[in-house]
Formats: structure tokens, sequence, C-alpha cells
């Protein structure tokens, strides 16, 4: 089967809130909005990042939450439903392939603009 783009959800596509994170961490991890949680309002999806201080790395792993949760699975076999039509394809098992993580592109924003997740080292 020919992989083909139905279509896209960015991060744009979703509310940001920004929020401090109230736990251990030390350094200003009380007083600055580091915590991140997206929603999806199509889907009702929700994914949140706390995990770290840095803004960027929690917005990441937000993002990376909200696709694996339920609502956002049922709400993507939906619209693969729809943009496939009434064909014979087995949309269940069409969407379990497009799920799989080599099939996922995360991108971050860096100063050079929109870069691939995996080409992007961290120190």
């Amino acid at each position: 089967m020919q992989k083909q783009l139905l279509f896209s959800v960015t991060a744009k596509n979703c509310e940001l809130q920004t929020f401090t994170c109230g736990k251990k961490g030390g350094g200003g991890k009380d007083t600055s909005n580091n915590g991140v949680r997206l929603i999806h309002h199509p889907s009702g999806a929700r994914g949140e990042g706390r995990d770290t201080r840095d803004q960027k790395t929690n917005k990441r792993n937000a993002f990376l939450r909200l696709v694996k949760t339920k609502e956002f699975l049922n709400w993507h076999r939906v619209e693969v439903a729809k943009k496939l039509g009434n064909t014979t394809i087995d949309v269940n098992a069409a969407v379990d392939a497009t799920m799989n993580p080599q099939n996922l592109l995360v991108e971050i924003q860096t100063k050079r603009g929109w870069v691939n997740e995996s080409k992007v080292t961290t120190t």
C-alpha cells in the first residue's frame, strides 16, 4: 500500500496552555510557566508535559502524549474513514499502520525554523 498524506495535525491545530509546575525541581520551576497543556478540540484529546524545566521539551512531550490518547485515536480513525470514502480497505488496519512510530513526524521549532526532532541533538 502506497503512503499518502490524508491530513496533518500540528500544534497550530491545538489550544496551547502554559502553567507553573508545582513539584520538585528547584531553580525557578515554581515561578516560570514551563508546564504545557495541548488541547485538540476536534477530538477532545489533551496532552500535558511537565517533566522538565524546559518549555519546548514539555511541549513536545505534551504533543506526543496527545496523539496517543484514546480520544485522538478514535477521532483519527473517523477522519481516515472519511478521507478514504467507501473503499474496501480495512480502515482499522490502515489506521494502525499509519500510527506506527516510524510514520509519525514530530518537528520542533528552532532558530532556523522547523526541524525533524530525530535530527536535533540535545545536550
